[in-house]
């Protein structure tokens, strides 16, 4: 766990306490400040009890008051917190603003900070997993599940100083202020969350914050393949006038015969991916042999293209992380058809970003069954019917199963929903869960 002296004596408000934020309790907490804890849901509260004081921050005086921290998932456009603070005085910071104040007194290390809409926490995940191999201490937290107050500090080695790799949402950009990454990281852009921005240019505004809170000389590694990355890329330089500390990267720049001695990373999407990682690597002055043989040991994460399980000569794959069209025309994309003859039996649906699966489209010829489930179901199995075969299964179980009956040696039975889970699952891992179960569940 984090603790800094920079908390000392400073009283807080905590607004959700689901991981991050009970992180953030304890952190405060150790490190000397009043905490002032709330969670709408009783077993929550229950949690921090005896730890923090319990009050809720819509009704308690929040006059001098250091911070309000809230969860990523508190819509600060919607929920009245926004206004009170303001009235009060009080800015609204996340744990990611709390790490970012902490830095000055940890051990001296660097941090890595990923975003972009699709990709994060494979990246992510890969980056932590080369500087590793490459021997400096790394920990990874942010939005790919790990609260990153609730990691150790890192103290430097041999090899040098230790490195935070952070997988970063625009909702936790929005609650920081004072992020400055060594390396800053962007993957691609396209319309997502539009609920809580005002339009497709406030979101891109969202992830272009990263850069701006960027120090000289630290740099901006961006995936330019999307326009409006090319567009963020062109206004640091012009902000700044320094392009040396921006590296523009192509997914082209992966060598094709390479990727395929990397197991975990197959599929256009992962080109992108691994790009990305290997000019962030170089960034931190790894050598290249290490990065490449970091990337062909690098497992896949849970939900994220995970393979379950071969049954019957058919490969069963979890992407349930996948919650929206962006995200699932990648896996759909990476078993294209043979001969002529479409592979994947497509299990998508829950609760719906969008009216259609224009992303997608393209991909349509490596379907050879669609199974659609969730509140969304009905919808797309009508906007997929002129195109592919479809069963409107309506819950995931009965997908697989149908799946598992019709699919063929050699087929991919693919959850990649394109939509979040919340009508039937608590989380996307529930949902990827369930289908791992459903899956070892064949006969």
């Amino acid at each position: 766990m984090i603790v800094s002296e920079a908390f000392k004596g400073n009283t807080y408000a905590v607004l959700g306490l689901a991981r991050s934020g009970l992180a953030t309790v304890d952190t405060l907490v150790a490190s000397g400040a009043r905490v002032v804890a709330w969670d709408n849901r009783e077993e929550a509260r229950g949690q921090v009890e005896g730890k923090a004081e319990i009050g809720d921050p819509m009704e308690i005086d929040l006059v001098g008051f250091d911070g309000i921290v809230v969860s990523p998932g508190v819509p600060l456009n919607k929920h009245p917190i926004a206004m009170r603070a303001k009235l009060a005085g009080v800015p609204i910071i996340g744990d990611i603003e709390l790490f970012a104040l902490a830095r000055p007194t940890l051990p001296p290390h660097k941090v890595v900070g990923i975003t972009g809409t699709n990709g994060k926490s494979t990246t992510t995940a890969l980056i932590h997993h080369i500087i590793e191999q490459a021997g400096y201490p790394t920990v990874m937290g942010g939005n790919i599940g790990l609260p990153i107050l609730s990691q150790p500090p890192l103290e430097p080695n041999l090899h040098g100083v230790g490195v935070y790799v952070l997988e970063l949402s625009s909702y936790q950009i929005d609650l920081t202020h004072s992020l400055d990454c060594d390396v800053a990281v962007l993957l691609n852009i396209t319309p997502d969350h539009l609920d809580r921005y005002d339009g497709f240019e406030g979101y891109v505004a969202s992830k272009a914050r990263l850069f701006a809170m960027q120090s000289a000389g630290h740099k901006a590694v961006i995936a330019v393949e999307d326009e409006p990355s090319r567009s963020i890329s062109d206004q640091i330089c012009a902000a700044k006038g320094t392009p040396a500390d921006i590296i523009e990267v192509v997914a082209a720049e992966v060598d094709a015969i390479e990727q395929l001695g990397w197991p975990a990373l197959q599929g256009p999407h992962n080109a992108q991916n691994a790009a990305v990682a290997m000019v962030t690597a170089d960034v931190l002055g790894i050598d290249p042999v290490t990065t490449k043989t970091a990337l062909a040991s690098y497992a896949s994460l849970p939900h994220r293209m995970q393979r379950v399980r071969e049954h019957n000569g058919v490969l069963y794959v979890n992407d349930s992380k996948a919650t929206n069209a962006a995200s699932t025309a990648p896996a759909i994309a990476a078993w294209p058809a043979i001969d002529g003859k479409p592979r994947i039996h497509w299990i998508l649906g829950g609760v719906a970003k969008s009216d259609n699966l224009d992303e997608c489209v393209p991909h349509y010829g490596n379907i050879a069954h669609a199974y659609t489930i969730g509140e969304a179901g009905h919808m797309f199995a009508d906007l997929l019917r002129p195109h592919m075969a479809v069963d409107d299964s309506e819950m995931l179980s009965a997908a697989v199963r149908r799946a598992a009956r019709i699919a063929q040696p050699g087929d991919v039975v693919l959850l990649s929903p394109a939509c979040a889970s919340f009508d039937q699952f608590r989380d996307f891992e529930a949902r990827g869960d369930a289908f791992a179960a459903a899956v070892n569940a064949l006969e």
